[in-house]
C-alpha cells in the first residue's frame, strides 16, 4: 500500500512571529522554518504503518517555494521513501494547493493520504 503525506514549511513553533512594519503580513526575514508539527505527526504515522508491514511506500509532497526542499529532506530523514516538490515563485492559494494535490493523488494512486 502506497501512502501519500503532504507536508508544509511553516515558521518553527518555538519562534514568535512578527508582523511587518507596514502591517501587510508576517515578517519571514531571518526566521527559523520547520515542518508543520501536524504534518510531522502524519509522517510518523505513515512510518509506523510501514514498520507494521501495512504500507510499502511513503511519498511526501510539498507545494510552494524551492526552500521547501528542507522540509522534504526532513521527512526523508525520518523514513519516507520518496519526495515530490511542486515549486511556485508566487504565493499559492489554498484552492490551488487542493487542486494540485488532487492531481498528484490522481497520478500517484496512493491507497491512503494522511493529512
Amino acid at each position: 500500500m502506497k501512502v501519500l503525506v503532504p507536508v508544509k514549511r511553516v515558521i518553527d513553533y518555538n519562534v514568535k512571529a512578527r508582523v511587518k512594519a507596514d502591517q501587510s503580513g508576517v515578517d519571514l526575514a531571518n526566521v527559523k522554518m520547520s515542518m508543520n508539527p501536524f504534518d510531522e505527526i502524519a509522517v510518523e504515522e505513515a512510518i509506523r504503518l510501514k514498520e507494521k508491514g501495512a504500507a510499502t511506500e511513503i511519498v511526501v509532497v510539498s507545494i510552494g517555494e524551492a526552500k521547501s526542499q528542507e522540509t522534504l529532506r526532513t521527512a526523508l530523514a525520518m523514513g519516507a521513501d520518496r519526495a515530490i516538490l511542486v515549486t511556485s515563485e508566487q504565493k499559492v492559494e489554498p484552492l490551488s494547493v487542493a487542486k494540485i494535490l488532487a492531481k498528484i493523488v490522481e497520478e500517484e494512486q496512493p491507497a491512503l493520504v494522511i493529512l
